[in-house]
């Protein structure tokens, strides 16, 4: 069982899903909110941040009438970045999965899934949501820091980018930045990324870790065709640079 007051909130228009989500979610000791569509799944963000009590984390099916989780997982990370978000899709194309990180979305799931799945990617992304809550490098961390050409704020989960531009971060994101900071200039392995930032329960490949530097480099590089900072280490992983 889960421990108690972790709030989910479902936004699927499948009722058949829909319920059995929430049924197999409340099982594990979750209070779950579950919304028929995008468009309610909105407004009960929105009534939920005036009352204090917001979802910790957000199951978003792609395909909404209304609202697409697409669009709703980008309005949920602009208003309330502490939110982790995992998107429910049909679709498989690596350029889906791609578009729904770089909205924000912390991790995906592919329809069908299996339920034990799917469970341990939510407690993965709670853990990992909870440990960036309160920043993990220390007092200091609570100032904005360098990263590659980029400025983290990892407070407000921003970044401002070499051109200038402010951009939301996930903590996914962050548990990345700071597994980096802590290695600069060491080699780490793509397995030791994905339990650094996903946990070593993690159900999902080194494709979805790829995904996620690829973002990263897009934030904190000058020229991301040509990274500097974020290099690739081919048969090992990834190096910071300073």
């Amino acid at each position: 069982m889960s421990d108690g007051g972790i709030r989910i909130l479902i936004a699927e228009d499948d009722e058949a899903i829909r319920t059995g989500l929430a049924d197999a979610l409340s099982v594990e000791g979750y209070e779950v909110v579950a919304c028929e569509d995008g468009s309610i799944a909105a407004k009960a963000v929105e009534d939920d941040a005036k009352r204090g009590r917001l979802p910790n984390l957000c199951l978003l099916d792609v395909m909404m009438p209304g609202i697409s989780g697409f669009d709703l997982c980008r309005n949920i990370r602009a208003g309330h970045p502490e939110i982790a978000i995992i998107l429910l899709t049909a679709k498989g194309s690596e350029l889906d999965k791609v578009l729904g990180l770089e909205l924000g979305a912390d991790d995906y799931v592919t329809k069908p899934f299996a339920l034990a799945e799917l469970l341990a990617r939510i407690r993965a992304v709670l853990r990992r949501s909870a440990g960036s809550a309160a920043p993990a490098r220390g007092a200091a961390s609570a100032k904005p820091f360098r990263f590659g050409a980029a400025e983290v704020d990892p407070v407000r989960y921003s970044v401002r980018t070499p051109s200038g531009a402010e951009e939301n971060l996930t903590p996914t994101l962050l548990k990345l930045i700071e597994a980096f900071i802590a290695n600069p200039g060491v080699p780490l392995s793509r397995d030791s990324l994905l339990n650094a930032a996903w946990g070593s329960s993690y159900y999902g490949t080194t494709r979805t870790l790829d995904q996620h530097v690829a973002i990263l480099r897009k934030l904190v590089e000058k020229n991301p065709a040509s990274p500097v900072h974020l290099v690739t280490r081919h048969g090992i992983g990834y190096e910071y640079r300073m």
